[in-house]
């Protein structure tokens, strides 16, 4: 995506030095868009297989997962034998959170859109296996929601601490960076995620 489609986002962050910086250096290569999936239950079982596990672990597990489905219903996802998903990588526990998205899914046609991101987050956080993490990943990744940030994300925490020189981030400290950097907060853990990815961060000059 052309880093003009993030003109609004990007002007309201530069008001941060660091945000500045980052975006300056990485802004051209992040992409809200990337892991966005139609289908729901596809989209939120990703977001499961990506649960504390590397990059590249994940990258490689859901690229398996994929290959396994592809062509298939949801049904006939729910029907896979859980023995040929724990195969490709996914653990005994994630292969059960999974098949419990696929049958929410199958029971349940949401229109997210017409929803807060709060109302969300409670809908999906009913699914056994879905927490506010993976809940708030789907509202980034496949709604789109513009100003979310996940106190959850270990990576996201690391990058603040890199990249703000902070070694003890208090609630109190991640608040007024959330604040500020709102009502863009999804951009904004775009550049903060993408920063740790490339190990590169904010220097002063």
């Amino acid at each position: 995506m052309s880093i003009n489609i993030y003109s609004k986002p990007f002007n309201h962050l530069k008001k941060d030095k660091v945000m500045e910086q980052l975006i300056i250096k990485l802004g051209d290569q992040i992409d809200i868009s990337d892991r966005y999936f139609k289908n729901h239950a596809k989209a939120i079982s990703e977001i499961i297989i990506e649960q504390q596990i590397s990059f590249k672990a994940a990258i490689s597990i859901k690229k398996k997962f994929n290959v396994l489905i592809s062509g298939l219903s949801d049904n006939q996802v729910i029907d896979i034998d859980n023995t040929q998903l724990k195969e490709i990588g996914i653990s005994g526990m994630k292969v059960n959170y999974i098949k419990n998205v696929y049958h929410y899914f199958q029971n349940n046609k949401i229109d997210f859109k017409k929803f807060e991101d709060n109302e969300v987050i409670n809908m999906l956080t009913e699914i056994k296996g879905v927490g506010s993490w993976t809940a708030e990943m789907f509202l980034i990744f496949i709604l789109f929601r513009e100003d979310i940030f996940s106190k959850k994300d270990l990576a996201l925490l690391n990058s603040i601490k890199k990249n703000y020189n902070i070694d003890d981030l208090s609630s109190k400290k991640l608040d007024l960076l959330i604040d500020s950097w709102r009502p863009y907060n999804t951009f904004a853990s775009l550049l903060l995620w993408k920063s740790i990815e490339e190990n590169i961060f904010y220097e002063k000059y």
